[in-house]
Formats: C-alpha cells, structure tokens, sequence
C-alpha cells in the first residue's frame, strides 16, 4: 500500500549513440521531478550509464536509486556515487561459508566441476588429463584455500540454491509417496508422469529452508523474496560503503536511525508524482497514471465537491474562501446613507420645502384677485401633484415589503398624473375660450371651477384604475435578485432585495403621465398665441416643452444602465 509508478521506462538494448539514449531517460525522469524514488533494474553496464547521464545532467543528490540484487553491493566501476541509494541482496546463509571455504580437492571429488573451479580460482594447472586452463604455467599444489590464498565472497544466490535443491526433493518425495505407496524406490507410474506433474509437487512444497524461512510458491510459481537491504554511506564512517539498513523476508524492517540521506538532510526524503492539491483545487488525472495529476482551481462560482471534481454552488450562493463548500450570497439594499440616497433625500427635502411654502402662499392669499385669477382650485392639485413627487423618492428608498411596494406602485405615477391632469385642463380651458370665441361670443361648456376639478379627477382616476387591475393581475411582492450583481469575481456578489417591478412595468405606470404630458404640449403649441394678459399659457408651455426634452433623455438612459441596488 503507498507504492505508486509514475513512469516505467525501458532501456532499449538496439541503441546506437547511448549517451543520448541515457540522457534521455534523465529527461524523461525529470518530467516527474518529486518522483525522486528509482527503481532500476538493469545489468551493470546499463547502471554505469545512467549514472553517468544523472551527473552530465546535475541531478546528483535528486535521485533517489534502489537497485536490484543485480546492482547489489557493488561500488567499483560505477563513475558517481547518485546518493542516497539503496541495493538489495539476498539474505546471506550463515553456514555456507565455513562448509565452502573448508572444501579441497581431496574432500570434495564428488564435484566433477570442483577441480575447474580450483584453477580458475587460483589461477593455476592442476596435473590431470583434460585440463583446461591454457593461460599459465603455475601448477596447484593441492594445498592453497578457499579465502586465503584466494578472494572469496559469498554469491547472493546461495541461499535459493539450496531451497530449490530441498525444493526438488521435496516434490520428488511427495510424488513418490502419492504414485508409488507400496512399491520401492521409482515405480513405472512416477518415471511416466511428466513434467507437468511434477511441477505440480513442486508448487505445493511448504518447507523451512536454509535461512528458516518457509519456502513455498504463490498461484503465480514464484517464491517469497528475502532480502539484505545495503545504503551506500558517505559520511560518519571511516570509509565510503555499503552498510545494511534492513531486510525484507515477509515484510519490511528497516533502521531508519542508521539511514543518511544526501546534502546533510535528516529528515527521510519524500517521492511523489504529484504533490497534494490545495483546498478549493481538483486533481486532474494524468492518463495511465494513477499517482499522478495536475491541480486546477475551481474557478468563478464552483466549489470542490470532492478530491477530482468541481460543482458551481446554487444561485444564491458563492464559494467560500477556500472554495470547499458554498455560503450565501449577502443581501443588499439601497442604504440611506448612501450617497445615491442622500443627495436625492436632500433635494426631495427641499422640493417638500418649496412646495409647502407655495401652498401656504397660497392659502394665506386664498381670496386676493391674483389667485383667484390663476385658477386656484387647479394650482392646489397640480401643488398636490408636485408634492407627491416629492414624497415617493422616500418610498423608493425604504427597505421593500409588502407594503411599501403597494405604495410604490399607487405613488409612482399618481404624482405626475395628478400634475399633468391639472395642466392638461388648464391648456384645454385657455384653448377651448379662444377656439368659442373665434366663433360666437358664447362661452363654451365646462369651463367653470367645478368642471375643472371634475375633468382633472377623470383623468386621475384612469391612472388609479390601471394601478388596480396591475394589482389584481400581480400582487405585490418582494424578491432578492442574484443576476443583476452576480459579478465575474464572487467574492463581489450580492443580492439585490427590490419590490417584484419590473423596468418595463415602471414605464407602463409612467406611460399614461406621458401621454398627459405630450397632449398638454400640443395644447401648449396651439395657445401660443393667445393675448398678453393670459400670458400663464406660455410658461406652461415651456414647461411642457422643457419635460419632454427630460422625458426623452430619461427613457433611454433607464433602459440602458446596468442593473444595480441603486437604480430607483
């Protein structure tokens, strides 16, 4: 468990140039640079090369090498020392050496091959017919030993050896025992049984062997590995070398205390393919390889689900800092200390002002010959309009409910119309006296103080009516609004709390003020001529002249801003 490959190279053996093949592998290595861990098998020419390339290319020290029992202890011929590397041996067999090494030509003649290996082994010829040994002209004496007048070192394979000789006669017994139950020595039955019966016995042995380990075969017919495991030290030792750090028969023992690991570093090395992804990153998956991936950032309005994927969270709501899990998003409104608040708060303020001071004006001169010349009853409901006007900026303001959105919708086009409506009559009065006039001297109908007020309230009450059945046909209600702020960076999201109107609902309240407006204008145009003395005719129609100038430049500026709290 833990052990992961992020790549498995192989070293061709039809090369021509090695040292580019080589430094390739380097190469190739180095794509995965926290995989520092490597695992080589190879023969010793194919080790010496790829030493070589990892110190042409100035990763002494990066790689981490474990060998093979090929590699084993060695430290002649390689051309560097890539540490820390490991090697792996087989477990020596403690007995071996005494038994070998006490072998002689005189007690050992059973070996038909023993007396080949004297002269190899000693460089010298022995006097027998079929001597081999062409290259000298020393003769043994018989008297040198194992050891001592010879280099000796116990092969690493000794010890399998000796298990698979006991290995043989082991299945060798057990089909004997299972063929031959009564019959002595090799029956007929055992000499015809074959290979692929005796291989059968050999797989199901289960002995203790020479280092008093079980020996025994998987499904696959390999044995369990034992093994020395050598580090190649550097420092706090008197001399360079190998020294054993641990072994593995059925599972791993090592001496971490007794392991150096290169550039003075104390701690044990760390060998990834990839390091872990932050928080609020997903692991991409490299293909073929299952350690291996690549960090990408859950990015806009995604969140990390779980280590390889990414979800956006709900609409009403954003990553968290992390970007683990999700959180709402906040809720604003149009705050009164805003200044998109207070700078309209202060001119509505003066407006009420003025209005209220107009009015009392008004009132306290109820009965002088000027205000009653002006149409009084129809200034104190274009007053009454104006003030309206005025009030519904408050409206538009206070934080959205039920109510104050049923307000919004009664008020927002009630004070224009109620102002329009009066100027709209007085236009119509002043233009019919003058039409009647051109005609016969007989006043015209309706033109009295009473009919004023009855025809302004008519054209009030149509703006009323639609409000109502806008009101039957959609209730009041407030929503929060995710898409009008829901920026690019969710950390700037917010959620706009409003009352359920839409842009266009706001222009369809407006647009019966509107046709008000544009029907006093043409009234406007057409009394333009009249007399000095009812000079009220011309400043009403440079007001009307003047809002339909505003009105134009208004419509296209609401519809062409962007959503935002402040829009009111």
């Amino acid at each position: 468990g833990g052990l992961c490959i992020a790549q498995s190279l192989k070293i061709p053996q039809d090369r021509k140039d090695k040292t580019i093949d080589f430094d390739k592998i380097i190469k190739q290595l180095l794509e995965t640079p926290n995989a520092r861990a490597i695992v080589i098998f190879a023969n010793d020419e194919d080790i010496k090369q790829i030493l070589a390339a990892a110190k042409r290319a100035d990763q002494v020290g990066h790689f981490l090498w474990v060998g093979s029992d090929t590699w084993g202890s060695k430290a002649a011929g390689l051309p560097v020392r890539c540490e820390p590397d490991f090697s792996c041996l087989p477990l020596s067999f403690p007995g071996f050496d005494a038994y070998f090494t006490s072998r002689t030509l005189e007690n050992n003649r059973r070996n038909v091959w023993f007396a080949e290996y004297w002269e190899e082994n000693f460089n010298c010829k022995l006097t027998i017919s079929g001597s081999k040994k062409e290259d000298t002209d020393r003769k043994c004496t018989g008297q040198e030993r194992i050891g001592k007048d010879s280099h000796y070192e116990q092969e690493g394979k000794v010890q399998f050896v000796i298990d698979a000789v006991y290995a043989m006669a082991h299945a060798l017994h057990h089909m004997n025992k299972d063929l031959c139950a009564d019959y002595p020595g090799v029956c007929p039955e055992m000499e015809h049984a074959g290979g692929k019966k005796l291989l059968k016995y050999i797989r199901s042995v289960n002995f203790n062997g020479s280092a008093g380990t079980p020996v025994m075969f998987n499904k696959n017919g390999d044995a369990p590995g034992r093994y020395d495991i050598f580090q190649y030290h550097t420092t706090n030792t008197s001399t360079p070398g190998y020294r054993l750090v641990g072994q593995w028969t059925d599972d791993l023992q090592l001496n971490i205390d007794e392991m150096q690991w290169g550039k003075g570093v104390r701690e044990v090395p760390s060998s990834v393919c990839s390091l872990p992804c932050k928080p609020g990153e997903r692991k991409k998956m490299v293909k073929g390889m299952p350690c291996c991936w690549h960090c990408e950032l859950c990015d806009g309005y995604q969140y990390q689900a779980d280590e390889v994927t990414c979800l956006l969270c709900s609409y009403n709501e954003r990553p968290n800092e992390n970007r683990t899990g999700c959180r709402s998003i906040p809720i604003v409104k149009l705050e009164w200390h805003s200044p998109w608040a207070v700078i309209p708060v202060f001119l509505a303020m003066l407006g009420i002002i003025a209005t209220i001071f107009v009015m009392a004006t008004f009132i306290r001169y109820n009965d002088t010959p000027i205000v009653r010349a002006s149409g009084r009853e129809l200034s104190y409901v274009l007053l009454t309009g104006i003030f309206l006007c005025y009030i519904i900026t408050f409206l538009m303001i206070a934080k959205p409910n039920v109510a104050v959105c049923s307000f919004r919708r009664i008020f927002l086009g009630l004070g224009m119309c109620i102002s329009y409506a009066a100027l709209l009559t007085k236009t119509n009065r002043i233009y019919r006296i003058f039409e009647q006039g051109k005609k016969s001297v007989t006043a015209p109908r309706l033109i009295s103080p009473t009919s004023q007020l009855a025809i302004t309230s008519s054209l009030i009450s149509v703006q009323l009516l639609g409000v109502f059945i806008w009101f039957a046909v959609d209730p009041p209600n407030i929503i929060i609004d995710y898409d009008e702020q829901k920026t690019m960076n969710p950390d700037q999201a917010r959620g706009v709390l409003k009352c359920d109107i839409t842009d266009l609902q706001i222009i369809c309240s407006l647009g019966y003020s509107i046709l008000l407006m544009v029907t006093c204008t043409v009234y406007a145009i057409k009394t333009r001529g009249v007399p000095e003395n009812f000079n009220e005719a011309k400043p009403i129609g440079f007001t009307m002249y003047t809002t339909c100038i505003v009105w134009l430049a208004f419509i296209p500026i609401f519809f062409g801003t962007a959503q935002s709290a402040e829009k009111v």
